[in-house]
């Protein structure tokens, strides 16, 4: 199997959206890396399970708009970005986060590549179910640790 190194620039379906978060950042990464914990503060994800620590070449399973799916991390770099793939029902996802500085707090941007027959088959519907997902996801940790930036702050 190839490495992957990146999202799938040839796929039929690509998303990719940013927002900036006041927060710190290593609160920020870190509700992203509690996979477990992921159904606590996004509703669109019902069930999420890991066993260990996020690494390459460990798989977690989660589920989402009613799919079950096994994504496995294929390149971690503390604070900076977390890549991984999986794929679902025909559908192969390849999706990268990236968290950068940003003038007051951090920049988190996401990218999502989605490929297969079904995909093939109606890429405008799967284009606006994916721009919808990650621009909810990208609000909902917004909104989380934006909170709690502020109860910590007035702690």
């Amino acid at each position: 199997m190839n490495e992957i190194t990146g999202i799938d620039l040839g796929a039929p379906v690509i998303a990719r959206h940013e927002v900036d978060i006041r927060a710190p950042l290593p609160p920020v990464w870190e509700l992203l890396v509690d996979v477990a914990a992921w159904p606590a503060w996004n509703p669109d994800i019902t069930a999420a399970a890991l066993e260990g620590e996020l690494a390459p070449g460990v798989s977690f399973r989660w589920e989402t708009g009613g799919l079950s799916l096994t994504s496995t991390v294929r390149a971690i770099a503390e604070h900076e970005t977390i890549l991984w793939d999986g794929t679902t029902q025909g559908i192969t996802g390849i999706h990268r986060w990236r968290f950068g500085e940003a003038p007051e707090g951090v920049r988190v941007a996401t990218e999502e590549s989605w490929s297969g027959g079904p995909v093939d088959a109606n890429p405008a519907a799967m284009q606006g179910m994916l721009d919808q997902s990650l621009v909810a996801w990208l609000g909902r940790l917004k909104e989380v640790a934006e909170a709690k930036a502020g109860s910590a702050a007035t702690a």
